[in-house]
């Protein structure tokens, strides 16, 4: 009978083993077997029931109420006779015009950095059915319909144009365009990396006019890196700011389309100051736009008339340390009235004003965020918008009346929600997913009734229960600094609580982003495969990050890196009171910031970690970009102190565990400069090392083939290794 017993156990042990299965690198990095379905493209049309998405190369349009595809609006065979449609290589992205009568879309598209692209635009006319090129001479970047959608505004080579459809004719509305030296409605390096924009004009609501921004960046340092592109290397250069060096100039101008004139906005508030967001008003007649000092710690929503070419002031807000851009500013329809997003009370909560400046209602109020404002109904008077109401990992979907009533939370589960709102507001989709669930996406009708799910992505969730990867858990503790902190941990399978483990933890902990949040996190497939290795896997948030007011994220102001390693620190030795935990065993890896983290653990931690792998990290606070360390530092003439005592450059000495260091030659971002100088101090401190390099790739490590599955190989392979 025990024997029978045993054979049955046996059986149904390999039953099991045959039928699990087991994570591979080569799942996760070269066959990215678990990345889940995304709504890409979606565009609402103007009546709202249907959409249209683009699809190997089609334009499709689908029902909002069905889900039925309700044929191609557009493709390459549309115009494959039409004179020019040769040099039409593939659709890659588009645009409708306002009245939906023409579709403006880009061919043979090159990525320029964060945001930018360029790409040779064309404009297809559904009613005459013509194929027109945008402009010949050159690529175009950032096209745009003027409302009425008889013109279209665009950027070449650093100047401004504006084709009109009907005539044919292009209009040059700047001329002093030049590479590295002036540029015209798009922006310089470091205002699209920081301030997170690639277009900086703006038409009128009436078209009669255009805003746009003017940077000249003459007197800025230019910075170079080789492109191994043949027998002799090319050389890449542009202009890069670094902290306390020269910015760019930046100027505001208003161009009228009827007399071809440009005025200059005297928008000078500042002998060195920002100009982050233009945005004309519900008044044709009226543009707003935000000046701040280079501390960036004044802000100040300005006001330009068009017509009198004065400028007044609407709001300015100060703070002691820094103040964030967002883009929730939203001019209601009654031209009355507009939204404000700030954290003037301690967390970022939504206000509501008029027109002259004063605050009507405080529309949001408590301890949390409000993150995200993401559309204004203003026929039905809501806002629709995310906050981290119920935890500091979890986003939901709220919706508020314009009086601060009548407040709806619309969220499909805990963990991370989003929305995704149609154009006349008759529909929403909410996308949901948690550390466990991958992301779906469902819609409503405005009163809040489910229609249908349009992506769950069930075939992914059944290929995760072939696999049953581990999962995550969140927990937190308080720090030996009174501090509560947030962190999930993946442990291994089987685990066993009488076994002691080595744990791998990953970091990022820089201001304006989290690694703690209950949502599904593709990266996270490789924390779990690290974890079945025999790893215990944690990631925690520290002091700096987001989702926890104003005074948790400014705290590490003036010196980043200090208390953000204190936390790591106190982290490790939470883990140490956990019976399961190998204390002798611990390793960290982070990128850029997380990469600057994780090298000033190995240092200052010298004797909690036992490895450490940095990727593309700051090695040296005065390498990095102006608008970003300068937001967080103060300038380096002011505050020597703090950045060179938190610069991972000057403590390699106290290194004394393994150390990786990864970068791509080609990285515009965190330069990799920033590893070079870090490998001179190595060498002269006859500390060894492990080093990653990867040609002409930029800060997101993937250029070439095979390049990241190769990246997750080489940091497995150092973490089985060493930790």
């Amino acid at each position: 009978m025990k024997r029978i017993a045993l054979i049955i156990a046996s059986i149904v042990i390999s039953i099991q083993g045959f039928t699990q299965k087991q994570i591979t690198l080569e799942d996760i990095w070269a066959y990215y077997k678990f990345y889940p379905k995304y709504l890409d493209n979606m565009v609402s049309s103007n009546d709202g029931k249907t959409y249209t998405v683009l699809q190997f190369g089609k334009v499709n349009k689908y029902s909002y109420k069905s889900g039925k595809e309700l044929g191609t609006v557009f493709e390459y065979n549309t115009i494959k006779d039409l004179p020019g449609a040769k040099n039409i290589a593939s659709i890659d992205n588009y645009i409708f015009s306002p009245d939906e009568t023409k579709i403006l879309f880009g061919t043979k598209t090159e990525h320029i950095y964060r945001h930018s692209k360029k790409a040779y635009y064309y404009i297809y006319d559904f009613k005459a059915k013509t194929l027109t090129p945008l402009y010949d001479k050159d690529k175009q970047q950032e096209p745009s319909f003027s409302p009425d959608g008889k013109k279209v505004a665009f950027v070449c080579n650093n100047n401004l144009y504006i084709k009109d459809l009907e005539s044919g004719k292009t209009t040059q509305i700047t001329t002093d365009g030049k590479k590295n030296k002036i540029i015209n409605g798009i922006p310089d390096w470091v205002y699209e990396e920081e301030f997170s924009f690639a277009k900086a004009y703006e038409w009128s609501p009436d078209g009669k006019n255009i805003a746009y921004l003017k940077f000249d960046e003459s007197k800025v340092k230019e910075f170079c890196f080789p492109v191994y592109d043949g027998l002799y290397p090319s050389e890449y250069r542009y202009k890069y700011p670094k902290a306390g060096e020269t910015n760019s100039t930046v100027t505001l101008h208003v161009y009228n389309l009827a007399n071809g004139k440009t005025k200059e906005v005297n928008s000078k508030l500042y002998d060195d100051q920002y100009i982050p967001r233009i945005k004309w008003t519900k008044n044709p007649g009226v543009l707003s736009f935000i000046v701040m000092n280079r501390l960036q710690n004044e802000l100040n929503l300005m006001l330009y008339d068009v017509n009198s070419s004065t400028v007044s002031t609407l709001i300015k807000e100060k703070d002691d340390k820094y103040i964030e851009i967002n883009d929730a500013l939203t001019f209601l329809d009654n031209g009355k009235e507009f939204l404000w997003l700030s954290e003037k009370d301690g967390y970022n909560h939504l206000y509501l004003y008029d027109m002259s400046g004063n605050q009507v209602k405080q529309l949001t109020k408590g301890q949390y965020e409000v993150l995200e404002v993401k559309g204004v109904d203003n026929k039905n008077g809501y806002v629709y918008y995310i906050a981290d109401e119920q935890s500091p990992y979890t986003k939901d979907v709220f919706r508020i009346k314009l009086d601060g009533t009548g407040k709806e939370k619309l969220s499909v589960g805990t963990g991370v929600n989003d929305i995704y709102l149609n154009k006349n507001f008759s529909y929403y989709i909410i996308s949901y997913s948690n550390s466990e669930t991958p992301v779906s996406f469902t819609l409503f009708n405005a009163k809040g009734k489910k229609i249908r799910v349009i992506e769950d992505n069930a075939k992914l969730k059944e290929t995760l229960k072939e696999y049953d990867p581990p999962k995550k858990e969140f927990f937190s503790f308080t720090t030996d600094y009174g501090v509560k902190l947030y962190g999930w941990m993946i442990k291994p399978k089987n685990f066993d609580p009488k076994k002691k483990y080595p744990v791998f933890m990953t970091v990022y902990g820089g201001p304006g982003y989290q690694t703690v949040m209950d949502e599904w996190d593709y990266t996270s497939m490789w924390h779990r495969y690290i974890a079945e290795q025999g790893y215990i896997v944690v990631s925690v948030d520290n002091r700096g990050t987001n989702g926890r007011g104003k005074e948790f994220r400014q705290a590490t102001y003036g010196q980043m890196g200090k208390l953000e390693t204190q936390d790591q620190i106190s982290a490790v030795k939470y883990l140490y009171t956990l019976p399961y935990v190998d204390s002798t065993r611990i390793g960290i890896q982070g990128w850029s910031y997380g990469g600057f983290m994780a090298l000033s653990c190995l240092e200052k931690g010298n004797k909690y970690f036992k490895a450490a792998i940095s990727v593309a990290p700051v090695t040296n606070w005065r390498f990095y970009d102006s608008i970003y360390t300068e937001r967080y530092m103060g300038l380096p003439q002011d505050n020597a102190k703090g950045y060179d005592e938190n610069s991972p450059i000057n403590h390699v000495s106290k290194i004394k565990g393994k150390f990786l260091l990864v970068h791509g030659t080609a990285d515009d971002n965190v330069h990799f400069q920033n590893s070079i100088e870090l490998i001179k101090k190595l060498v002269e401190r006859n500390i060894y090392f492990d080093l990653m390099v990867y040609p002409n790739s930029n800060h997101g490590i993937y250029t070439g083939q095979n390049t990241r599955y190769h990246l997750f190989k080489t940091m497995t392979d150092f973490i089985l290794e060493n930790i």
